[in-house]
C-alpha cells in the first residue's frame, strides 16, 4: 500500500470480493469504509476488523442512487477517500430475448452507473489532496463475452471506456484508476451463476464448471481472492503511480486464445 494512503471505501464490502478486500485492507492499517446496499452485512464485515484490532465504519449504499451515494460519502470521517474500490456487483443470466428490460437497467445501474457515482464522489477530494487510488473490479467480461449475460458484458466493458477517461482527466494529479479483470473466483456470486447457468443451458453443475468456466482456461483453476488483494495492494503502491486507465487481466491465460 502507498504511505499517503490511509482511508479506503470498498462497495459491496458485506459478502465476496468485498469482505475480503476489506479485511486484507484493514491488516494492512487502513480506516475501511465498509459499504454495502444492506447495512447489516456491511457491520458484520466492520465488526469483524474491529475484532481483529483493525477499525472500520460500515455504510448503507445503493451506488445507483446518486442521493444514497452522496449520503454514504457524506459520512466519511474528514470526507477523506484514498482509495476507492469499485466492487459492488450482481449478475443475471438470460438470453436477450427473455431478459426483463427492467433487470437489464438495473445490472447496468449497478456495475456501470455506480462507480460513475462513486468516483465522482471520490474525486474532488481526491484532486484536493493531490492523491487517490481508484480500484475497479471489472470481469475477463470486459475483455471477452459469453452468452446469456448481454448486461453484465455490456456494463463490464463500459467501465474501460470509463476508466480511460478519467484517467485523461486526472492527468495533472498523483490519481490512478484500473480495473483488474478476473475470469471466475469462487464467490456467493459466482456459487450462484453456475446453478444458473446449469439451468439455462440444461447441463449439470458439474458441467458448468469444467465445460463452461474453466474450459477457456488454460490454467484450468478459479481466481484465489489471494490473487486480488496482492494485484489492490500493487495498483495501490508508489511503484505503479503510472500505471492508469488499464485493464489489468487475472484469467489463467483465457485471452491468449
Amino acid at each position: 500500500m502507498h504511505p499517503n494512503a490511509k482511508n479506503i471505501f470498498v462497495t459491496g464490502a458485506g459478502s465476496g470480493v468485498g469482505k475480503h478486500l476489506s479485511l486484507h485492507a484493514a491488516r494492512q492499517g487502513l480506516f475501511v469504509l465498509a459499504a454495502d446496499l444492506k447495512l447489516a452485512t456491511a457491520a458484520e464485515t466492520a465488526q469483524e476488523i474491529e475484532r481483529a484490532g483493525g477499525k472500520a465504519l460500515p455504510l448503507e449504499i445503493d451506488v445507483a442512487s446518486e442521493a444514497s451515494v452522496q449520503a454514504a460519502f457524506a459520512r466519511v470521517p474528514d470526507g477523506r477517500v484514498d482509495i476507492l474500490i469499485n466492487n459492488a456487483g450482481l449478475q443475471i443470466v438470460s438470453a436477450v430475448e427473455e431478459f426483463p428490460a427492467e433487470k437489464w437497467k438495473l445490472l447496468t445501474d449497478v456495475l456501470l452507473v455506480g462507480p460513475f457515482l462513486c468516483t465522482k464522489a471520490a474525486l474532488p477530494g481526491m484532486k484536493a489532496r493531490n492523491f487517490g487510488r481508484i480500484v475497479n473490479l471489472g470481469s475477463i467480461h470486459s475483455l471477452i463475452a459469453s452468452p446469456f449475460k448481454s448486461a453484465y458484458v455490456a456494463a463490464k466493458h463500459g467501465l474501460l471506456g470509463f476508466s480511460k477517461t478519467i484517467a485523461l482527466e486526472t492527468g495533472a494529479h498523483d490519481i490512478t484508476i484500473n480495473t483488474i479483470c478476473p475470469s471466475y473466483i469462487k464467490t456467493p456470486l459466482v456459487e450462484a451463476q453456475i446453478a444458473a447457468q446449469a439451468k439455462t443451458n440444461g447441463i449439470s453443475e458439474a458441467e458448468v464448471v469444467d465445460k463452461i468456466m474453466l474450459q477457456p482456461m488454460p490454467k484450468k483453476a478459479f481466481i484465489g481472492l489471494d490473487e486480488i488483494t496482492a494485484t489492490v495492494d500493487f495498483l495501490a503502491s508508489p511503484g505503479a503511480r503510472n500505471i492508469t486507465a488499464q485493464a489489468i487481466a487475472i484469467d489463467g491465460g483465457w485471452t491468449a486464445r
